[in-house]
């Protein structure tokens, strides 16, 4: 079993600490916190293994899962693995892209493994139609939350649209070609509600929609392909599955056939994937530990947290110039 500590006691943090005490891949060695005061509280209350400095934690694990704000990411980062241990960072990697691509830089120097938080990679609905996405040509998403003061201090494509983003990246294989971007600030300092399109060398586009102001809180994007739609909730953890193929000359009597101009016929078909139930966060981390233990690559890897960040940091840079 690998050992592993935790950075941060937070809200997040303390789910972390739970979920790798349940693990059978991880011993669960203790935390550190900077606020003593709810470390004490937090080691009382469920009996984790309270470390007193950074150094000390580290020196005592095999891998470091980082949750702390993400202006300390980068240095916590460094420390773990300038003492050649595995690190999980929380999502968003770092604060910048060249944080990040440092880190990826540090790491393969001292050939220990990363990996981003990017937890809806984990999503139950998603992994039940991953396969199915061959190269989307149209994707459009909307991730909309209820106001929550906590997360306010950064925009909201950091908080909520980067997970897209990041969904977006993993199934379209084409670079970004360009990005367009506008929003508004209507409660927080920071922007609230964001609108972003991303186009991609291969021609295909993106339209996300992020908002931390909403009435109802929503997870659901939509993917287009050559003879197929596919619907993801991953708030609901539901799918929907819609494809055509050429219709047979003889029909069934309750076949759904279009027929476009030039004649071509299509049938419809409705597909159900089972969606397991599953929880996220635990099979991330224990994902991690599979790579580390097999020398194989992390399923969201320091790169391609790094590419998510990039393309967030885009996003926030043409939505404040406006």
């Amino acid at each position: 079993m690998l050992k592993a500590g935790v950075l941060g006691a937070g809200h997040l943090g303390k789910i972390h600490l739970k979920l790798l005490q349940q693990s059978d891949k991880y011993e669960l060695v203790g935390f550190y916190d900077p606020d003593k005061k709810n470390a004490k509280k937090v080691s009382q209350e469920f009996g984790y293994k309270y470390y007193d400095s950074i150094d000390a934690l580290i020196d005592a694990c095999d891998m470091i899962d980082i949750v702390t704000p993400t202006l300390s990411h980068y240095d916590s980062a460094v420390k773990a693995i300038e003492a050649g241990k595995h690190v999980f960072l929380e999502k968003p990697i770092t604060n910048t892209v060249d944080e990040a691509l440092d880190i990826i830089k540090r790491a393969k120097e001292k050939n220990v493994k990363g990996q981003v938080g990017h937890v809806e990679r984990f999503n139950p609905a998603f992994m039940s139609v991953r396969e199915k996405l061959e190269s989307p040509m149209f994707i459009e998403t909307h991730r909309l939350a209820e106001f929550n003061p906590r997360g306010t201090d950064v925009p909201v494509v950091l908080d909520l649209m980067i997970h897209d983003i990041d969904i977006i990246l993993s199934v379209i294989p084409s670079e970004v070609s360009s990005i367009e971007a506008s929003g508004v600030s209507v409660i927080s300092q920071s922007p609230d509600i964001a609108n972003a399109r991303i186009q991609f060398e291969n021609g295909a586009v993106a339209n996300l929609t992020a908002s931390r102001i909403s009435l109802k809180n929503m997870r659901k994007s939509r993917f287009f392909q050559r003879d197929a739609y596919i619907s993801v909730d991953f708030l609901e953890k539901k799918v929907e599955v819609v494809k055509m193929k050429d219709a047979p000359e003889q029909p069934d009597d309750y076949a759904l056939v279009l027929q476009n101009a030039e004649g071509e016929k299509k049938q419809i078909y409705f597909e159900n994937p089972k969606v397991q139930t599953n929880n996220a966060i635990l099979d991330e981390l224990e994902s991690f530990a599979t790579a580390i233990e097999n020398n194989t690559e992390p399923v969201v890897t320091l790169q391609q947290g790094a590419e998510a960040l990039r393309v967030a940091k885009r996003i926030v840079e043409l939505v404040e110039k406006k």
